[in-house]
């Protein structure tokens, strides 16, 4: 496996001088802030920042997001317009040597927290979601702006979308991506980059709109739209792991194949549709990471993994859910636990075992 680490370009508090010293770190994963969703990226601003970070002696092999517009989402407007675009950006990025591209296909909203800075019991803060605070919610007040959301919205944007959606069934959601797929994976097998689908966060509707990358028999039908070894998945444990029915040992086993990227982090489960974000070691939430890495290493995988959210620890402040320490530490963990099954194997293999 090679393992990456989330930069956010020039503005991230987390610079690259401080991710390549973090042991077993070989690249970062980011993205191009600047241009408008469905604008076509430029292939000079791709190579602007693959230099700037193989500078900093890290790779950049896989971008995390090219965001899909809602009108491809929705299934109207320019729809058409769009998706080309996309793949004109699919074919930039190839030119760059990207290979592996992460989105996802949640409507109007990226992933969703109730608090930001949640104080738990040892003094660090983490991300929180609580379901009756987020169905109180009003999404056209601003009680919450979050990091993954477009801020480029109006008040009267929003509600024209909000109100659209309420026409677009989970049915419509599903053929929608489906259109997007017919068109999206063929440019991909041409320019080898495989896509990978991040799951909702959480995998449950929120605000009324629907969401569909949420559990095993979805993902099992999302891979089925269009069958490629290019039309794959970004497997979270974070996201799909806050629903207690999904089993993300099981899920790396079935689909193991088709898991180009693997976003490794914990959470503890507080309630119904509840959930704190904690640190990665298994006894620290409800998720079993050391099984996970070990589901990853028995499966042979080759692909990209970074730790994904992290609390904020020792005093640090930045961009929520993404500081240096906490996932610094997710990361040497995620090694260590992967060099001990190495070890185990190895020696296994020496005692003809």
């Amino acid at each position: 496996m090679k393992m990456t680490f989330r930069w956010y370009g020039d503005g991230d508090p987390v610079t690259l001088e401080k991710i390549r010293q973090i042991p077993g770190v070989c690249g970062v994963v980011s993205a191009i802030y600047d241009i408008p969703v469905g604008q076509v990226w430029p292939l000079q601003n791709i190579l602007d920042l693959k230099d700037k970070i193989e500078a900093a002696g890290l790779s950049l092999s896989v971008i995390e997001s090219v965001p899909v517009h809602e009108d491809i989402k929705s299934g109207d407007g320019d729809r058409d317009l769009y998706i080309d675009n996309y793949c004109k950006t699919l074919r930039n990025l190839s030119k760059a040597g990207i290979d592996c591209v992460c989105y996802n296909f949640m409507p109007v909203f990226d992933w969703t927290r109730s608090e930001l800075a949640h104080e738990l019991p040892d003094g660090s803060n983490a991300l929180v979601y609580t379901n009756e605070t987020v169905k109180n919610m009003n999404p056209l007040t601003g009680d919450l702006s979050l990091p993954g959301w477009d801020t480029s919205y109006t008040k009267e944007d929003m509600q024209a979308l909000l109100t659209k959606y309420q026409s677009i069934s989970e049915e419509d959601l599903w053929n929608n991506l489906q259109y997007f797929l017919k068109k999206v994976i063929k440019v991909a097998e041409e320019v080898h980059i495989k896509m990978a689908i991040h799951p909702d966060d959480p995998p449950w509707d929120i605000f009324g709109l629907p969401r569909i990358i949420t559990n095993k028999r979805n993902l099992e039908r999302f891979l089925n739209l269009y069958d490629s070894p290019y039309n794959g998945l970004t497997l979270c444990s974070g996201s799909l792991g806050v629903d207690p029915n999904n089993d993300m040992v099981d899920f790396i086993h079935t689909f193991a194949d088709r898991i180009h990227f693997a976003h490794i982090r914990n959470i503890k489960i507080t309630g119904d549709r509840c959930f704190e974000e904690s640190a990665h070691k298994t006894d620290c939430g409800s998720l079993d990471i050391a099984g996970i890495v070990k589901a990853y290493y028995d499966s042979g995988f080759t692909g990209y993994i970074r730790p994904d959210h992290g609390r904020m620890i020792w005093g640090e402040t930045g961009r929520p859910g993404y500081g240096l320490y906490d996932r610094a530490l997710g990361a040497v963990y995620i090694n260590g636990l992967w060099e001990a099954y190495e070890r185990a194997n190895a020696t296994r293999k020496d005692m003809n075992l």
